[in-house]
C-alpha cells in the first residue's frame, strides 16, 4: 500500500460560516468518493484558506463528516494580490492501492478555474 497525496480546492461566495462548512464538507467527502476511500484510509488532511476566509476552521466540516480520529491542520494561503478569492484548498495523505495516476484530484465550484487540466 502506497502514501498518495490527493489535492482539492473549492470556492465560496462569501466569508459566512456556513458556506465555509457546507464547502469544506462537499470537498471532503467528494474527495473520499471519487477515491473510493474509508476513514482509515486517510492518514491527515491540511486544510488552507486564502485571507479573506475567517469565520471559521476547515477542519470542523471534516469532523462533522464523523473524521474525529484523523489528524486534521489550517492554514492561511499566502496573500498573493492576483489569487483567486475565497478559496478552500485541502491536501489529504491517504493510505491506498490506486496508482498515481489513477488518484482523482477534485476542484469544485470556482475553483475549477486553479487546474481546468483535471477538473471534472
Amino acid at each position: 500500500m502506497a502514501v498518495r497525496a490527493i489535492r482539492g480546492a473549492t470556492q465560496v461566495d462569501a466569508d459566512e460560516r456556513e458556506q465555509v462548512l457546507e464547502a469544506t464538507r462537499e470537498l471532503v467527502q467528494t474527495v473520499i468518493d471519487r477515491n473510493g476511500l474509508v476513514s482509515e484510509d486517510l492518514i491527515s488532511i491540511l486544510f488552507t484558506a486564502t485571507p479573506d476566509l475567517v469565520s471559521e476552521f476547515p477542519a470542523l466540516a471534516a469532523r462533522e463528516l464523523g473524521l474525529g480520529d484523523v489528524p486534521l491542520m489550517c492554514a492561511t494561503e499566502i496573500a498573493v494580490p492576483h489569487a483567486l478569492p475565497r478559496v478552500l484548498r485541502l491536501m489529504a495523505h491517504v493510505a491506498t492501492d490506486r496508482p498515481r495516476a489513477e488518484v482523482q484530484h477534485v476542484y469544485l465550484r470556482g475553483a475549477v478555474a486553479l487546474r481546468k487540466d483535471i477538473a471534472q
